[in-house]
């Protein structure tokens, strides 16, 4: 036997021993970058998408008020590090307190004026927030549009 024959013979059957990692390790790769791709709604990378407003609310442990009204794109999420839920929501004036009331009746008196608008509520699992809340804060701020309607700024996030 030739020593050129004996050396093809050798590589012949370390070669393919040799390429399996490689190969393995080069689907690994591309199948993670096709997965980081596949993002369709962008919200992994904190661009936000729009939810259903009750997903939103119940993220905080609210319901929405029969009186309330949304647009189709007031109701978002957005995920990173931590999550964030967040509604607009239009409502009769009357109906706001109550309602704060009726979803946090633990949690302190909103306050008033200054610079959080006519109404501000912050809640957390500390002062109030119910158990059911997957939030770990809720911040509630009302502006009155007019006499009749209060705009509702609704956010439940994680820390």
């Amino acid at each position: 036997m030739r020593a050129a024959d004996r050396g093809h013979t050798r590589w012949g059957i370390v070669l393919p021993f040799l390429a399996l990692p490689v190969v393995v390790l080069g689907v690994l790769i591309v199948g993670l970058f096709l997965w980081a791709w596949s993002d369709d709604d962008g919200t992994r990378s904190g661009a936000a998408a729009t939810v259903p407003c009750t997903e939103a609310l119940a993220y905080g442990a609210a319901e929405r008020p029969v009186t309330a009204t949304a647009g189709a794109h007031d109701c978002t999420v957005q995920r990173g590090i931590d999550t964030s839920y967040s509604a607009v929501l239009r409502m009769p004036r009357e109906d706001v307190r109550d309602w704060l009331r009726t979803t946090y009746p633990n949690a302190p008196e909103p306050r008033t004026g200054g610079v959080c608008g006519a109404l501000c509520l912050d809640v957390t699992h500390e002062d109030g927030l119910p158990g059911t809340a997957e939030a770990h804060v809720v911040q509630v701020r009302v502006e009155y549009e007019n006499a009749e309607t209060a705009l509702v700024r609704f956010s439940a996030f994680t820390m």
